[in-house]
């Protein structure tokens, strides 16, 4: 699938890179200039959010829950939106967190969609493969325990769960992405990992 405007590509999402994340060789420029740039009309900066975010966005949309294809496909339009909209994004905000609020929009909008349809399956047999970073040290199977156990979360949970501990977000870019505030998104994270504790230990 090629992401044609930045002449960058997305098509290789494939089973064979489980837990394998590339490592992009991106502009040594910040976010925001970029996003500064994009908006003054450079759309081939957008490049540079691509390859420094697309890996991430689109384990977001898999660990939430959606198939791989239907990932790959949000990960794209995500990124369409946001030259699309760049003319709404204010200069002095985090574009991290921008990324993150048209991700859940994204999400949220898509699941609406599928859920009137009357199609909506998330359970844990149909949880697909993730990239992830290679990690050594733990059985496979603790894996898809893990993943078992985080599909029984409700949404509002997984989404905590995958936006700090896979996202690798701080409580105040939650904070920012959620409009909540950092006491109750501490709070809400805490609950979160104690039910995923409670469902992992508890698997046959």
């Amino acid at each position: 699938m090629l992401f044609s405007s930045f002449n960058v590509t997305i098509y290789n999402f494939t089973s064979n890179q489980y837990r394998k994340q590339k490592i992009a060789i991106v502009e040594n420029i910040s976010d925001e200039i970029a996003m500064q740039n994009v908006k003054a009309g450079k759309i081939a900066e957008m490049s540079v959010l691509f390859e420094r975010y697309h890996l991430k966005l689109y384990n977001f949309f898999v660990k939430m829950g959606l198939p791989k294809d239907i990932s790959q496909d949000m990960t794209q339009n995500l990124f369409y939106r946001m030259i699309k909209y760049r003319h709404s994004f204010k200069e002095g905000n985090s574009v991290k967190s921008w990324i993150y609020q048209i991700a859940r929009n994204l999400h949220a909008d898509y699941c609406k969609q599928i859920r009137k349809a009357g199609d909506l399956i998330m359970n844990a047999e149909s949880c697909p493969d993730i990239i992830m970073p290679e990690t050594d040290g733990f059985p496979e199977e603790d894996y898809e325990k893990l993943d078992r156990a985080i599909m029984s979360l409700s949404d509002a949970q997984r989404e905590l769960i995958v936006l700090s501990r896979y996202q690798g977000l701080k409580y105040e870019e939650i904070s920012s992405i959620t409009n909540q505030s950092v006491s109750a998104i501490k709070v809400g994270i805490h609950r979160a990992l104690r039910q995923l504790r409670t469902v992992f230990v508890t698997q046959n």
